[in-house]
């Protein structure tokens, strides 16, 4: 009875993994580039539009009409206030790491929301108007005509959209951004690391030994 040949057991094929790491690197670096750009363009974008026309009237006197206009700060203080808020966040995002990071990102992301919010609505709001039409006419209930509004409300609230875009992305992407250089960080005991020792003065140069004094440093030793 002859034996069998015994072939030799197939190894599956060695799969090797896929470039994973390349690939949330190159994420990182496209939600960074929009990211950084969009949040600058937002607040500059909001602050622009609060110090701008965002409606026109008519105050009615008894010689006449009186023009009169607000700004965007007079309707609300809202979007120039959070505008600094959200560029300020975007700077903090790149100073902290982990919860921190997550936090500034949210703030970032609300301070994009609150700019949009307030100035859709500021955009049909004429209480600054009415306000500066009695201060004109001297009456409490003086009332307004031919109110316009401009599109600057609406100039605001795309730089809310796009502080809003830049949070979402700190939110999602940012833990793979980079962060400031550790030398900026504390230590764990409250230090900001070794300093250097300066060197020991010269013995034979008296303005060394002065200085070594004033530092409250013993120059004999």
């Amino acid at each position: 009875m002859s034996a069998v040949p015994q072939t030799p057991a197939e190894t599956p094929p060695s799969v090797t993994p896929g470039p994973a790491p390349a690939r949330s690197a190159s994420r990182a670096k496209r939600s960074l580039a929009l990211a950084l750009p969009a949040g600058a363009a937002g607040s500059a974008l909001a602050l622009l539009a609060s110090g701008r026309t965002w409606a026109k009237g008519t105050a009615v006197l008894a010689q006449g009409e009186l023009p009169r206009s607000v700004t965007g700060a007079d309707v609300t203080g809202v979007p120039g206030a959070l505008a600094v808020v959200g560029l300020a966040a975007l700077v903090a995002v790149f100073a902290v790491r982990r919860a921190g990071r997550i936090a500034v990102a949210v703030l970032l992301t609300l301070s994009g929301v609150g700019i949009a919010v307030a100035a859709v609505l500021g955009n049909s709001d004429t209480s600054a108007l009415r306000e500066k039409a009695a201060t004109a006419v001297g009456l409490t209930d003086a009332g307004v005509h031919h109110v316009t509004h401009t599109g600057w409300p609406w100039v605001a609230a795309a730089g809310g959209l796009l502080l809003l875009l830049a949070g979402l992305l700190a939110l999602v992407c940012g833990r793979h951004w980079p962060a400031m250089s550790g030398r900026y960080e504390r230590t764990p005991g409250g230090g900001r690391g070794p300093r250097r020792t300066p060197p020991a003065p010269d013995l034979d140069r008296p303005e060394e030994i002065w200085k070594s004094l004033d530092r409250g440093e013993d120059p004999t030793r």
